[in-house]
């Protein structure tokens, strides 16, 4: 009898690992076949769509497909970026709410990075402040004084996301840049809510600086519940 307990625990054993190793699969699966990175240049021409970004080595186009209003433009001669997609923007003259939406995997997380680099576009030297939902909650707010980003991950609930600019005062919302980047659920884990980006460390023995692979993030919950 002790030789059969003896061999029932061990096929028990071995079948919960059989299981634990097909659902982890079933994981890699399902964000495998996600859609890679997304990474567009707003307000750039599509005739100019797409090209790899010389310094990072990444992808990007135009944000054309993904958002109807807004009109491109490019920033002043006395401010150009050494990073090729801050130098063109998508500016929104009309209306109070403009959005952008885009098609994800419901249930998964996504990095979500907006870009923003004013650089005197308009020629008015007047630095914006305007708001940034997903969907109808406030992510947060834009003053462009200096070239930002925000970051923010978030877990889709839907098969579409909406990244709007929103108006609050009487400057133009903007935006130079918009990426998405799916993660595996097990990256970042929260109950409620997403993580907000908080900073940043990089810690490397020489000067050179990676893009992405190399950037070590820090994120808080974010209370408003996004």
């Amino acid at each position: 009898m002790d030789g059969h307990h003896r061999l029932t625990a061990a096929l028990f054993i071995v079948t919960l690992s059989v299981l634990h190793l097909v659902q982890a699969q079933d994981q890699s699966a399902v964000f495998l076949s996600l859609v890679g990175f997304i990474s567009l240049d707003c307000g750039l021409p599509t005739n100019e769509s797409p090209y790899t970004e010389p310094l990072t080595g990444l992808n990007f186009s135009s944000d054309s497909d993904f958002i109807q209003s807004g009109k491109g433009a490019r920033v002043g001669q006395d401010w150009v970026y050494a990073y090729k997609q801050y130098n063109a923007l998508r500016y929104f003259p009309d209306g109070i709410r403009n959005c952008y939406n885009l098609s994800v995997k419901q249930g998964i997380n996504y990095l979500i990075r907006a870009g923003f680099a004013y650089g005197n576009y308009d020629g008015l030297d007047i630095y914006p402040r305007f708001d940034i939902y997903i969907g109808p909650n406030l992510w947060t707010t834009v003053y462009a004084r200096f070239q930002i980003d925000n970051e923010i991950i978030h877990m889709a609930r839907s098969s579409i996301l909406q990244i709007c600019l929103v108006k609050t005062g009487t400057t133009t919302p903007f935006i130079s840049t918009l990426e998405l980047r799916p993660l595996r659920n097990d990256s970042y884990s929260t109950q409620t809510g997403s993580l907000q980006h908080v900073s940043r460390w990089f810690y490397k023995n020489s000067g050179d600086l990676r893009y992405f692979n190399s950037e070590q993030f820090s994120y808080m919950p974010n209370s408003s519940n996004i």
